[in-house]
């Protein structure tokens, strides 16, 4: 098993990005808890994810070892996910949930494994670690989805959910992402499933928000979580050099944590003290969640915390990249519904036309 010696931050740069084999109908999918196993704490629920995957998508779901063991290492978590990689029946993986300790998964990964046994990988929050550890040795991965939050959603999966998981795992179309009516920042109580049976209220969505959009952009996506790229940046170990990201697509979404409009600042500020954050053509920032358990917020104090945070994101890139295309609002962060987009993928970003394509 590799020790991560793979990833000296000093290699050299990344190399050609590949996409994953596509899958067929019957193909096995390893269905892998790398942070948080979920579907031990709410199997019933689990199970209803599951039966997404094989009735509405026609996919086999396998489980390994840690998938519903709560409390797992992360050795052991890691011997499952290199496992996935090395078997050949295994087609793609999908991860149940995020979680908040993946980062230490990621020394015991096989990256020669993993190289050699190219597979898409499907995760988002917590799960930014493994898809910038795929980034990183040259594989496309797919930010989005979980059995727990997207497949088990109340009410059903939703169909912007489910199309583009459709198109990431079965074709290479490139789609037209679109601006949503109606979203939520709700969720379910995962001990009632009653609480299943219909879909969350929602609330009215503006539009995105689109700033020095004078030009067209197309770019290789990456980030992901916001809080997790800063625990990356901080442990100095999974970031490439700078130039490595030059004319990249950023891509971030912010978690159900709720950072603040100060805590977005400073995040984005060390990395554009880094030099990281000038290299983007273009950022793309989610919707972010702006109610949680722990911060019930009324619909206008919603809206408010949406804005300051747009506010802050474009105070700091004014100084550190001021001439990025910027939009805000699309919906592949933690609301609901969610899009899957390719992580390593193209992008592109019409700003004259207000229009975001990405090719799966």
């Amino acid at each position: 098993m590799s020790s991560g010696a793979s990833f000296n931050e000093h290699s050299p740069l990344r190399g050609p990005l590949r996409t994953p084999p596509k899958l067929a109908a019957g193909d096995h999918v390893a269905i892998v808890s790398p942070s948080w196993a979920g579907a031990g704490a709410f199997p019933e629920v689990h199970e209803v994810g599951l039966r997404v995957l094989r009735e509405e998508l026609g996919l086999v779901p396998v489980e390994l070892p840690t998938t519903r063991r709560v409390g797992a290492s992360a050795i052991e978590r890691a011997r499952d996910i290199n496992a996935a990689f090395a078997d050949p029946g295994v087609k793609a993986l999908m991860a149940v949930i995020g979680g908040s300790d993946q980062i230490t998964v990621l020394p015991h990964l096989d990256a020669d494994v993993i190289a050699a046994n190219p597979k898409a990988f499907f995760g988002y929050s917590d799960n930014t670690n493994l898809l910038n550890y795929l980034w990183r040795i040259g594989i496309v991965g797919y930010h989005g989805g979980s059995t727990l939050v997207h497949l088990a959603r109340p009410g059903g999966v939703h169909p912007v959910h489910l199309d583009s998981l459709r198109h990431a795992l079965f074709d290479h179309d490139v789609v037209e992402l679109r601006p949503l009516h109606e979203f939520t920042d709700l969720q379910p109580d995962w001990g009632d499933l009653s609480t299943l049976a219909k879909p969350l209220p929602t609330s009215t969505d503006d539009g995105w928000h689109w700033h020095r959009a004078d030009r067209v952009v197309t770019g290789t996506t990456w980030g992901g979580n916001l809080e997790i790229l800063h625990m990356n940046l901080a442990a100095n170990r999974w970031i490439l050099p700078n130039a490595s990201y030059a004319g990249c697509v950023l891509m971030v979404e912010t978690s159900e944590e709720m950072p603040s409009a100060d805590a977005v600042s400073r995040m984005l500020r060390d990395a554009g003290e880094r030099g990281l954050l000038g290299q983007f053509s273009a950022v793309v920032f989610a919707k972010a969640k702006a109610w949680h358990e722990h911060a019930p917020l009324a619909e206008s104090e919603r809206a408010r915390f949406r804005a300051e945070q747009e506010e802050a994101v474009l105070r700091v890139l004014d100084t550190y990249n001021p001439t990025a295309l910027f939009v805000y609002g699309p919906d592949f962060g933690h609301t609901d519904p969610q899009w899957v987009l390719p992580y390593g993928g193209l992008m592109t970003i019409d700003g004259p036309a207000r229009r975001i394509t990405v090719a799966y």
